[in-house]
């Protein structure tokens, strides 16, 4: 039985980045997005597609699929549409499934690799936004009004964060490995 001082993986192996100790704002905000978005990575490698689409407990529809849907989603939403003002639809929620994320996580390989390939295409597409933004204080609109280039990268830290937690779990619960 694993005990909570075991790592997930052996540091050597870490490929994830490392985050520099210093620098400049944008560049330590970007390199925690990065590291966080490594980490969700990091939590579904080496898995199956029944595991990625295993829930995590009744009645919740989590799952690490779900979770990888979810994030592009709210990458391109951040991203494409608040920042951007890009007309950039859903990928799978709608009105009539605002669940869709999750509920269209199934155990299916053409479902996972569309999932990951949509995934890293909105992160490709937010890290080319970021990167060319004159500066954090651009802002984009949301229902609630005007934000930061500054705060949509702080939430999306916040973002990831919390479901990195609930990713630890899930992966837990699948194969026994614990959180890094």
């Amino acid at each position: 039985m694993p005990s909570r001082a075991d790592m997930f993986i052996d540091p050597d192996l870490d490929t994830r980045f490392e985050v520099a100790r210093a620098g400049d704002e944008r560049t330590l905000l970007v390199g925690f997005l990065r590291l966080q978005r490594e980490t969700l990575a990091l939590k579904c490698s080496g898995l199956d597609a029944a595991d990625l689409a295993r829930r995590s407990v009744e009645p919740s529809t989590m799952s690490l699929l779900g979770l990888v849907r979810h994030m592009a989603e709210v990458e391109r939403g951040w991203f494409r549409r608040t920042m951007a003002g890009e007309d950039a639809p859903r990928l799978y929620c709608s009105e009539d499934d605002p669940d869709g994320d999750f509920d269209g996580a199934v155990d299916d390989a053409e479902v996972v690799q569309e999932a990951l390939a949509a995934w890293r295409g909105e992160i490709e597409s937010a890290d080319g936004f970021v990167s060319a933004a004159p500066d954090l204080d651009i802002t984009g609109e949301r229902g609630f009004g005007a934000v930061s280039l500054r705060w949509v990268l702080i939430h999306m830290i916040e973002e990831y964060a919390r479901h990195l937690g609930h990713a630890d779990l899930l992966r837990e619960r699948i194969d026994g490995r614990l959180g890094q």
